[in-house]
């Protein structure tokens, strides 16, 4: 079988006017995830990511410089407005620039829009469910036999909950988890798409490499 080896993008520039671009830290973790690819001896015949900046920043990081086919199913959600559309466009100063009360109420904010709340949100989570899929289907319709994915944790939480057949809220326990620059490993072929490795990150194995650890 094939693999779709799917990677979180760097540490963007969290609490930022633009957040959509890798800060210092995201460059340096993506050389060290590209180094190991290479170490490894796993080098991908077909290149996707999203449209955001943040991906693509990251896989010319890793020291990838062909161009990528790319996807838009591969964005993340777009959080801001989910946030904006729960607090009527006045988001809390906590929520906008500490991570923990950020993601608690992300959290929050997402098992509400699986289960039908924010109706006036830019995107639907049946939209993004289906863009999510139809990306996966133009990453893995294909006769590479490694295609490597430059992706966001939303995604990469429903990609794992959908091979897995787990329920929707599973998706947003999940991308909670997975690490700047980690590996999420499916095999797939015409008819099948298995999970292999969720969330690895051999490149911070190291005890100087895991202080290089983030995961937002």
């Amino acid at each position: 079988m094939a693999e779709l080896l799917v990677i979180r993008h760097a540490q963007a520039s969290f609490g930022e006017d633009d957040y959509d671009r890798l800060s210092d830290l995201g460059h340096r973790q993506s050389e060290l995830a590209g180094q190991a690819l290479r170490d490894a001896g796993w080098m991908p015949d077909r290149l996707v990511t999203g449209t955001l900046k943040r991906q693509q920043e990251t896989l010319r990081s890793m020291g990838f410089t062909d161009s990528p086919d790319t996807h838009p199913g591969l964005n993340e959600y777009d959080f801001h407005d989910l946030l904006n559309t729960r607090f009527g466009g006045q988001v809390p100063d906590p929520v906008r620039h500490d991570r923990k009360t950020h993601f608690r109420t992300l959290r929050e904010t997402i098992l509400d829009w699986q289960g039908g709340g924010l109706a006036s949100a830019r995107e639907s989570w049946k939209a993004f469910v289906d863009r999510v899929d139809a990306a996966r289907l133009f990453a893995t319709q294909t006769d590479a036999r490694r295609v490597l994915v430059i992706s966001s944790g939303g995604p990469i939480g429903q990609l794992v909950s959908r091979s897995l057949g787990a329920p929707p809220e599973q998706m947003i326990a999940l991308n909670l988890q997975v690490k700047n620059t980690s590996w999420t490993r499916f095999f797939f072929s015409r008819e099948a798409f298995f999970l292999h490795e969720f969330n690895a990150t051999p490149h911070f194995s190291t005890q100087e490499t895991a202080k290089l650890l983030t995961f937002s």
